[in-house]
């Protein structure tokens, strides 16, 4: 869904509503500074310089076999299935969390984990499973559009693949387990439940493609240089991304802190709906504190995570959905009357186009879920591969439609 610099902007209505305050930041790399500065609301990846490992249980504690609740039987079924994973490159490094996807040693996790936030692309990378096992791993493939990315033990056998859940069958309620290394602390357990879904949040990130594809036009923000930011190694802050990622997620109350990223969110059986990627902090420190979690966590959803993980085992990348359209928040439409993303251009040609949408719809729903702006629809499309079906439901001059629409290729880097 190419959203093009130049596409025509209709006026847009200025709004007197207060900013969110929260900052949405990646639960990702121990050891650096994460801060935003100033006032703005914005997405923000954790990063770091190497740190100390700390001492931990190598599995979980159990000291009354006779009172063991749900929580300690589903944790001792997933620890083995979760290991800790330490990158390196130059002067920068960090950790975070992964899950084991396979007895040889296949391993999922987020891209910016392994690539300390597209600083490097050949990060030194050692894997420490649950039972103290260290190994070597290489990245087989990376998937920075949606911040996912498998790697490779050398040398593993015998390790303990985890166990798939249908995230499109999650309630809102159903509870969770995270499951990671958040500060460094492996085989950490935390609880909580599915407190929304059909989430969509922007990251901005270093790692993201940087074709064009997926520029938006700022909303809100104000005009300028973006709000934001990151810090890696002893509070020196890097240049701004200039690009950003679009993600759909589930949203859990389950504590998820820093180092958690790539790990596990399970359900009450023990299965993966989904993997950690951010969490929401009051705010942010330019002086070298990280801000920890405050209930607010964010899981990319297993579905979009399997579909995505297969494609790079197999192809060594994973492909994602192009709508042909550029888009912009309805609500900022003068003269707006509902919310959606609101198609500016529909490109000749395109997926958008060929279904028959144009300039001036208003996307309503998308494969069922609702589309309240831009960036969940663009967060849904990309979590289709190539050639997709989707049916889009939209508003045409206050007439509700629906059409299907095959989807395109986003263009990879």
């Amino acid at each position: 869904m190419p959203l093009h610099d130049g596409a025509p902007a209709a006026p847009r209505k200025k709004s007197a509503a207060p900013r969110v305050a929260a900052l949405l930041v990646a639960a990702a790399l121990v050891g650096g500074a994460a801060g935003l500065g100033g006032t703005y609301a914005g997405l923000n990846l954790w990063g770091g310089s190497s740190t100390t490992a700390a001492a931990g249980p190598s599995a979980i504690t159990v000291n009354n076999p006779d009172d063991v609740n749900n929580t300690s039987a589903v944790a001792a079924k997933v620890v083995p299935s979760v290991v800790t994973i330490s990158a390196t490159g130059g002067s920068s490094g960090g950790t975070g969390s992964g899950v084991v996807l396979s007895s040889d040693g296949y391993v999922l996790t987020n891209t910016h984990v392994v690539t300390l936030d597209g600083q490097t692309g050949n990060a030194t990378i050692s894997v420490t499973t649950s039972d103290g096992k260290v190994y070597k791993a290489t990245v087989v493939g990376t998937d920075p559009t949606y911040d996912l990315a498998v790697i490779k033990l050398e040398g593993a056998s015998g390790l303990t693949p985890i166990e798939w859940a249908d995230s499109s069958k999650l309630n809102v309620g159903d509870n969770t387990i995270a499951v990671g290394a958040p500060l460094d602390l492996p085989n950490t357990v935390t609880t909580g439940i599915v407190s929304a879904l059909n989430r969509s949040i922007q990251v901005a990130s270093s790692a993201a493609p940087s074709d064009g594809s997926d520029s938006q036009q700022d909303q809100g923000q104000g005009e300028g240089e973006s709000p934001f930011r990151f810090d890696f190694g002893q509070g020196q802050q890097q240049q701004s991304a200039s690009q950003t990622i679009k993600i759909a997620v589930i949203q859990t109350d389950a504590a998820i802190n820093p180092g958690n990223s790539g790990g596990a969110l399970v359900d009450s059986d023990g299965k993966l709906i989904g993997i950690n990627v951010a969490i929401a902090s009051a705010g942010g420190s330019s002086s070298g504190g990280q801000s920890g979690n405050i209930g607010v966590g964010f899981s990319i959803p297993s579905d979009i995570a399997k579909r995505i993980s297969t494609e790079i085992i197999d192809n060594g990348s994973a492909t994602h959905g192009l709508l042909g359209a550029s888009v912009q928040d309805a609500a900022s439409i003068q003269g707006a009357t509902t919310t959606g993303a609101y198609v500016a251009e529909a490109q000749s040609g395109g997926a958008a186009a060929s279904a028959g949408l144009a300039k001036g719809d208003v996307i309503t729903k998308f494969n069922g879920v609702p589309i309240t702006n831009s960036i969940d629809l663009t967060a849904q499309v990309r979590a289709l591969a190539a050639g997709s079906k989707a049916e889009v439901t939209y508003n045409r001059n206050g007439q509700e439609k629906t059409v299907e629409v095959t989807l395109g290729s986003m263009p990879s880097n």
